[in-house]
């Protein structure tokens, strides 16, 4: 397997990353908590976009996969800064992001920022807020006294490991908030969601399709399909929207 590449950030992070090279605009891929770009989505997107031409970047934050940083240091804030800033170290012209789950809400800030030139996005199970909405909203007042007296709690998860929820992270997220004010996406939308998601419910993605501005956005809900949202079935609906993304895309 061809080693990645490292960037490493003005704060210092070493963020690893696999950019294929070929035809823009840049199709970038975010994953979500917890995960990694070995993934099977991100994986496969690669090998799409050899087959295709397309020029594709799919990385590690910092503190996930084999980029530098322990996952506890870590937060939104740091996340979104990593993919910001290594979008503008690779690439200067129109990308398109693919984000996944708490991927999503980062495409969200990067667009909101405007400093990458966002041409178009796709999202799987995008979870905007999750951080405050998902997590904090769940807790018990013993479970919030613990996270407040020791900084952390831990959560179980469906992928066997349990989620360490700092302190942090929801401080962090209260910055990074999304769904709080209004978020124009002056650009084609295609917005993905399985109906059996215990993570990402589909009224979260029907309030994200109202709460979003924009001319061309759809969301797509798929009967059956859970949170990972990558058999071969999904897999081929993602490189579908992202083609349709790609061929309404801002040159």
């Amino acid at each position: 397997m061809t080693k990645p590449s490292i960037w490493q950030a003005p704060t210092g992070r070493k963020i690893a990353y696999h950019l294929t090279e070929g035809k823009g605009p840049l199709v970038v891929f975010l994953g979500g908590f917890m995960s990694d770009m070995s993934g099977s989505k991100a994986v496969y997107l690669q090998e799409w976009a050899a087959r295709s031409g397309r020029a594709f970047l799919r990385f590690d934050y910092s503190g996930h996969g084999v980029s530098e940083g322990a996952f506890v240091d870590g937060a939104i804030g740091d996340w979104y800064a990593d993919a910001e800033g290594l979008i503008a170290h690779v690439s200067s012209g129109p990308v398109v992001l693919v984000g996944s789950s708490m991927g999503g809400w980062i495409s969200f800030l990067i667009a909101r920022a405007g400093l990458v030139d966002v041409a178009g996005m796709v999202t799987i199970a995008a979870a905007p807020d999750f951080t405050e909405d998902g997590f904090f909203a769940s807790f018990d007042a013993p479970t919030r006294e613990i996270l407040e007296r020791e900084g952390v709690v831990h959560v179980p998860s469906d992928y066997g490991v349990p989620y360490p929820i700092t302190k942090r992270l929801i401080e962090d997220g209260r910055n990074n908030l999304v769904m709080r004010q209004p978020l124009e996406l002056p650009f084609a939308v295609r917005m993905v969601q399985g109906t059996e998601d215990a993570s990402v419910t589909r009224e979260t993605a029907l309030g994200l399709l109202d709460h979003v501005s924009g001319e061309n956005v759809r969301l797509m809900l798929v009967r059956g399909k859970n949170h990972s949202f990558s058999d071969d079935d999904c897999l081929k609906i993602i490189e579908q929207q992202i083609e349709d993304v790609l061929g309404l895309a801002r040159l």
